[in-house]
């Protein structure tokens, strides 16, 4: 098989001809520290991984650390960023959002590895008027896809995101609003909450009209702010499913298979990422590395109803692990989660400072995984 077949066969809950091994969103900062400034193309060939691509252009997330916000400006919705400190270790930009009807400001920090709000964007509620009103929504240009994919080709799969901060709604409206702040309003406010939730989804719905056509092969959606580690089960199935389900089905409509970001924080909400029409969850994160429960937990509660992505510690294990628990760890995932196939196994998150030999460790131990 190529690593193209090996993952979709695994996303089709399949069992390929070996477990497909990949990391979760190679990062800059690690390409070039560690690899020379090689591409991730190039990192996956490097150590004989399948290929999980990321297509982050009009997508819209203020993390990417050379985010460009001018492409998130209109002349109805003008970002004007003031760069405070532009040291890369210690980034620092204040932003004046200018409506006809209003002015919104937010913060972020960052350094070379990822970027942080320091300043929420609501401020009052009626904030979310301006967002309503005045917040644009990007038409995706399905050519660079294309290109990219065709790029790609048989060495792995490209991968998208709805449009926004984060491509789920909830989590979206979390890089708006303090999350405490966003959590106390479900039991004061929920109405309000609930609108501000219907104006992100449907401008969410208006960027996933305009993918219909384009040659993803899969699409993240979620983000960790709906993870039981952080919400309770009571507050995602309210505030997150609902949106969720409607999103999900949109993008099915068009086509797509659809991956669910928890973040590792899956206990007590399994059944509702089944219900919100999902193909895959993941990251699977372990408790080691944040969860709250082990991957083949998930697992044996979800069964065969999902196709899985992730499992690997990718600090305590990969980055900090001897050999022999790196290898130990891609077995047991293996034999616990991946035993009658649709399991991509996966460093859970982002990694910065893992040895590459590490890397190669892993990519190894799941070669002899097989079928």
């Amino acid at each position: 098989m190529t690593s193209k077949e090996r993952m979709m066969c695994a996303l089709e809950r399949g069992k390929p001809d070996r477990l497909p091994v990949s990391v979760h969103q190679w990062q800059p900062y690690h390409l070039d520290k560690f690899l020379g400034g090689i591409s991730d193309i190039e990192a996956f060939e490097k150590y004989d991984m399948d290929a999980q691509i990321q297509y982050f252009a009009d997508m819209g997330q203020f993390w990417v650390t050379k985010a460009d916000f001018s492409k998130a400006s209109s002349s109805q919705w003008r970002d004007e960023a003031q760069i405070i400190n532009d040291d890369p270790d210690d980034r620092i930009v204040n932003h004046t959002i200018v409506t006809p009807r209003g002015t919104l400001t937010y913060k972020t920090g960052g350094n070379r590895q990822t970027t942080w709000i320091t300043e929420y964007m609501i401020k009052r509620d009626e904030d979310i008027e301006l967002i309503r009103k005045y917040m644009p929504v990007p038409r995706l240009d399905p050519k660079p896809v294309s290109e990219l994919y065709d790029e790609i080709g048989d060495r792995g799969i490209l991968r998208g995101f709805v449009w926004g901060d984060q491509a789920g709604c909830w989590q979206h409206a979390c890089c708006l609003k303090d999350v405490s702040e966003l959590i106390m309003a479900c039991y004061d406010k929920p109405d309000w909450v609930h609108e501000l939730l219907q104006i992100l989804l449907d401008k969410k719905l208006q960027f996933t009209e305009g993918m219909k056509g384009s040659k993803f092969d899969l699409i993240e959606t979620g983000g960790g702010a709906a993870s039981s580690t952080l919400i309770s089960p009571k507050i995602h199935e309210e505030f997150c499913l609902p949106y969720d389900r409607k999103l999900h089905d949109a993008l099915g409509e068009l086509g797509f298979k659809i991956t669910y970001h928890t973040c590792g924080g899956t206990l007590g909400i399994e059944d509702m990422i089944v219900a919100n029409g999902c193909d895959a969850s993941e990251t699977l994160a372990a408790p080691s590395i944040g969860g709250n429960q082990e991957p083949w937990e998930f697992k044996e509660k979800i069964g065969n109803r999902l196709a899985l992505i992730g499992g690997i510690d990718q600090f305590n294990v990969v980055t900090e692990g001897t050999e022999q628990q790196i290898r130990d760890k891609v077995f047991e995932l293996f034999e616990k989660v991946g035993y009658e196939g649709g399991y991509i196994c996966s460093l859970a998150d982002h990694f910065f400072e893992t040895p590459p030999e590490k890397l190669q460790i892993f990519a190894d131990a799941a070669h002899e995984c097989v079928y």
